[in-house]
């Protein structure tokens, strides 16, 4: 017996098998697809960028739209990833070739502007 199985049991027995167990990663899911669809389908313009595996993160996608608007989401692979583009006619590219779209960049910062701005506003009150 290790030095925390003990403690692990105590917080609601819950199983090595369990893959929302901390230190493991949680592949893509039916929910996170039905996400990525929904978004896609209520937004113009859609690109998707493929985000490799990392030792903390599954592969993921990032859906930008036109006006620099993004989401991100698992997905199993790049073919996943490749195969739902083929599905919706959204071109895919690979992040590690094309690095993100200066929209996306730029919504970001209009976006954190207008969180620091609202802010402002509440502090004021």
């Amino acid at each position: 017996m290790g030095l925390f199985d003990a403690l692990r049991r105590r917080k609601g027995g819950k199983s090595r098998e369990n893959k929302g167990r901390p230190g493991t990663l949680r592949g893509a899911s039916a929910a996170d697809t039905a996400y990525l669809d929904q978004w896609a389908a209520s937004h113009r313009g859609v690109e998707a960028y493929v985000e490799p595996r990392t030792t903390v993160t599954e592969t993921t996608v990032v859906l930008v739209a036109h006006d620099g608007e993004w989401t991100r989401r698992r997905i199993g692979s790049l073919d996943a990833a490749q195969r739902f583009g083929r599905k919706r006619s959204i071109p895919v590219y690979e992040v590690a070739r094309t690095g993100y779209p200066k929209r996306m960049r730029e919504y970001t910062e209009r976006q954190r502007v207008l969180r620091k701005k609202a802010q402002r506003e509440r502090d004021a009150e």
